[in-house]
């Protein structure tokens, strides 16, 4: 999986969204940067993404990410 292509996506949509209050949208980010700083597998990113907001929920799901 291609995950890393799919970051600068998923930043881009969080930024733009009004679906996150601003400590979602920085909780998110920060999750996000911990993640590419330790090389975790992606399903955990999601895992941990999706219990803030089920945004990410649909976010993912128009990504075509599973």
């Amino acid at each position: 999986m291609a995950a890393h292509k799919h970051i600068e996506t998923i930043k881009e949509h969080i930024n733009k969204t009004t679906n996150l209050d601003e400590a979602q949208k920085s909780d998110s980010m920060k999750r996000i940067e911990e993640w590419v700083m330790e090389d975790r597998a992606f399903g955990t990113l999601q895992n941990e993404l999706i219990k803030i907001s089920t945004f990410f929920e649909s976010l993912f799901a128009e990504l075509g990410i599973e």
